[in-house]
């Protein structure tokens, strides 16, 4: 028995018990190792020319031995001599492939996978023992290497009649925790060779226990009931050439459509496909789709965002969050890369930076395509922005804003004018000479929006007006505050910014004028409103109301619907109340001023409810609101 060299049991223990996280990761490895032995022979036959092998001779084979409660993984590569024996599985954390990789020249069709030499390992998480039998390529003589763990390991001689290297998994016995048998099945099996090593260049095959039915016999009576016979086939498990490494030029869009659908389980085609490789500081290959439409959990906290990491075609992970930020998480697809090592761990991912490199390059890459989409298919972006807008808006408020100038320009919002949705640069392009603010109004639909008063004088000037629906997007203005050095400003603000010096001035005298009786109709609503003033931005309607501070009035309303809301103490935003000096209604007020003071108190009263009903804000005593409304009607 001879020991390993490598300070032997703890770092065994170490290897199997730390780097990997479910222990099917050891079909993973071992064939991965497969496949290197066979890429490290198909080299040779690149080098030293004819040697009557080529690449539709080699293969990889899976058997499950139930009965003996054996897996054997075979190959028919490169081999191992007792010496490579030694050194490759006697040391721990020794690499053979990473030694042929620092030694060779790279060849096209020829990929090495392995680095770290610890893979082998694995096998170790499910197998209480451990049988390798190898003839090496240009070899008469085949060694056998055994083990059953930490305690060390032997090597010998033995029988074998073809080249490469048989690995034999004598299985752990089953537990109330882990059933290995469950990797004998051969539907498991089957799934994790697609699930892992589905792009493995090799065929990876394993006979499979099938049933058919029988031929119909010519003389079969009426009530013939149909026969089943059991049989076995050779499969290959594997679809061997991934499509992200294919020429673009050669993928038909059904293709990438057709990959889409099976690999992510969707029902429709993507919107777009992007399709890019890189090489130099991080050399990857990526197949990235944005989807038509949002999973039904995509807005929920058990949407889990990430791409699949593979290295060199080799699964590492089914969903890497660190590839993309949270304001594209909607990107589904895949990142292939050869820098990567398939012993990485989520810890170690998260500092690898190379991994940092590709994302930050995907991100430009995603927003590339998104503008292309914006510009030369509007109808396709429309459709990309109904499903995943409110994603970029919720990217431009989070984190302070720090990512408003990568997503502003591909925000939409509805407009006034066109009746469609319009980017903020078209806004811009088409303000008139002497608009100094951008303006938008909130609401729960843009009908509703239509409807506000204070829309009224800025549709007279024929300004274009923004219209928000979503609850975030008033929140994610007021974070970028202006966009081309244009404010945004919102209809419910006191001052839009809208009066020529003259019609300030006069508005000042009127003001005066009435001051008396604006400061009486603000008791008379007993602290409802900060102050009451005469407005400039209403034509038709009585009265409206605006807000005095940096919290407008569809912004109380979100944050006092949000859970976790103090519903004894809602928060409110400063109210003005402010009354149109041209309706008739103020002439009435004048009068009551003057007359009838306590009428004058239900009035504003009932003006201060009727805009709070304008602006979608619940009323506190809708039965006091109801009465005094038959009390006028009475009196009139």
């Amino acid at each position: 028995m001879k020991q390993f060299q490598a300070e032997s049991k703890r770092l065994l223990d170490l290897m199997i018990n730390s780097i990997y996280t479910h222990k099917e990761i050891f079909l993973r490895e071992l064939i991965s190792n497969a496949s290197d032995a066979i890429d490290k022979l198909y080299y040779q036959t690149l080098q030293d020319g004819d040697t009557g092998l080529n690449r539709d001779d080699f293969f990889i084979q899976l058997t499950a031995d139930k009965e003996n409660r054996r897996l054997v993984i075979e190959d028919n590569g490169c081999g191992m001599t007792d010496q490579e024996l030694e050194e490759n599985l006697g040391t721990i954390a020794k690499s053979g492939s990473l030694d042929f990789k620092q030694t060779n020249e790279q060849k096209d069709g020829v990929e090495i996978i392995g680095q770290f030499g610890v893979g082998f390992y694995a096998a170790f998480m499910v197998a209480k023992h451990v049988t390798v039998e190898s003839l090496a390529y240009g070899s008469s003589q085949a060694y056998r290497w055994e083990s059953s763990g930490a305690e060390g390991y032997t090597v010998e001689p033995c029988e074998k009649e073809t080249r490469g290297t048989r690995i034999t998994l004598d299985l752990k016995d089953n537990t109330d925790d882990e059933n290995y048998d469950d990797f004998l099945d051969q539907y498991r099996l089957k799934s994790l060779v697609k699930k892992y090593s589905d792009y493995i260049r090799y065929p990876i095959r394993m006979e499979m226990h099938k049933s058919r039915q029988k031929p119909k016999p010519e003389n079969a009576p009426d009530d013939y009931k149909p026969e089943y016979e059991d049989y076995t086939e050779i499969e290959t498990l594997n679809s061997m050439v991934p499509l992200w490494r294919k020429n673009k030029n050669e993928i038909k869009p059904e293709e990438y459509n057709d990959f889409y659908k099976s690999k992510f389980g969707d029902y429709e085609d993507p919107l777009r496909v992007i399709h890019s490789n890189a090489e130099g500081v991080a050399t990857y290959n990526a197949l990235l789709f944005i989807p038509a439409h949002a999973p039904f959990d995509y807005y929920t906290k058990n949407f889990e965002k990430g791409l699949q990491l593979y290295s060199n075609g080799v699964l590492i992970m089914d969903k890497c969050a660190d590839l993309l930020p949270d304001y594209f998480s909607f990107v589904r697809g895949l990142v292939d890369s050869q820098d990567l090592s398939l012993n990485i761990s989520r810890e170690m991912l998260q500092h690898d930076r190379q991994l940092h490199v590709i994302a930050g390059r995907l991100e430009k890459k995603i927003k590339s395509e998104l503008e292309s989409m914006l510009r030369n298919d509007r109808e396709k972006y429309e459709q990309f922005f109904q499903a995943f807008g409110l994603q970029l808006k919720y990217g431009v408020y989070s984190d302070y804003g720090m990512h408003k100038e990568l997503l502003q320009d591909l925000l939409l919002f509805y407009s006034s004018k066109e009746k469609k949705f319009v980017t903020l640069k078209e806004y811009v392009s088409r303000m008139p000479e002497g608009q100094k603010y951008i303006y938008y109004a909130s609401g729960e639909s843009t009908s509703k929006i239509d409807l506000l008063p204070q829309t009224e004088a800025l549709k007279d000037r024929g300004y274009e007006i923004l219209y928000l629906t979503d609850e975030v997007d008033e929140f994610a203005l007021r974070v970028m505050m202006n966009y081309d050095e244009k404010e945004f400003k919102s209809v419910t603000s006191e001052d839009l910014g809208l009066e020529t010096d003259e019609e300030k001035e006069e508005m000042k005298k009127k003001v005066e004028e009435n001051k008396d009786l604006l400061n009486f109709l603000k008791d008379a609503l007993d602290g409802g409103v900060q102050q009451v003033i005469l407005s400039t931005k209403l034509k038709s309607h009585p009265v409206c109301l605006s807000a005095g501070g940096p919290l407008s009035l569809e912004m109380e309303k979100i944050l006092n619907s949000m859970p976790g809301a103090e519903k004894d103490q809602p928060v409110k935003a400063q109210r003005v109340l402010e009354i149109n000096a041209n309706h008739p209604i103020f002439e009435r007020l004048r009068a009551l001023y003057t007359d009838d003071q306590e009428k004058l108190k239900k009035y504003a009263k009932l003006l201060y409810t009727q805009a709070l009903l304008i602006e979608g804000v619940p009323v506190e005593d809708p039965v006091a609101f109801s009465n005094a409304v038959c009390d006028l009607m009475v009196e009139a």
